[in-house]
Formats: C-alpha cells, structure tokens, sequence
C-alpha cells in the first residue's frame, strides 16, 4: 500500500515538472516571437517558480494517522464489518438447512 502511495506521491511530482518544463518553453517561444518582452517573460517565469514552490511547501508528508482517516472517511468495510456478516450468513444457511 505504501509503494502505491510513494508511486502517486512520484508520479504527481513528475507531472509537476512536467508542466513547469512546457509552461517555461511556452514561456520562452513567446519572448522569441514577440508577444512577450523579456521582462515579462522572466517576470512568469518567476511567478511560476513562486507558484511551484508554494505548492511544494503546502504539501506535507502522509503519516500512517492521515492513511487511517481518509480510509475511515471512505466508510470501507472493516474485518470486523465482514467477521459479523459472515457470522450471520452462516447463521442463515444453518437455518435454511435445517428446514430443508
């Protein structure tokens, strides 16, 4: 569970970089054809880092705690949930064979 985690966790990260690439090259080729003066281009491409960064520092490690809360949240089956069901279907089935 956790190297599916970590894999998601890369993979955002990898799609966050990405993105800076392309958004710097589109940066770049407007500078080159005119529609952004230098400045302006260096003045995105500082927002953008700016705006990377923040993201990065808002993002803060997923402890085991947070795992179990956003599973509670999700309302999921325990053990325990499927223990008591399989208990009660036995006892059906026991049931249903005694007055067959």
């Amino acid at each position: 569970m956790m190297n599916e985690l970590k894999n998601l966790l890369l993979a955002g990260l990898g799609s966050a970089a990405y993105t800076y690439e392309k958004a710097s090259k589109l940066i770049d080729d407007m500078v080159q054809k005119g529609k952004l003066t230098m400045d302006e281009g260096k003045e995105l491409s500082e927002e953008l880092k700016r705006n990377i960064k923040n993201k990065v520092e808002d993002v803060k490690p997923l402890t085991k705690d947070d795992l179990v809360s956003t599973l509670n949240q999700m309302n999921f089956a325990t053990k325990d949930d499927l223990q008591n069901i399989k208990q009660r279907l036995d006892m059906l089935e026991e049931k249903v064979n005694t007055k067959s």
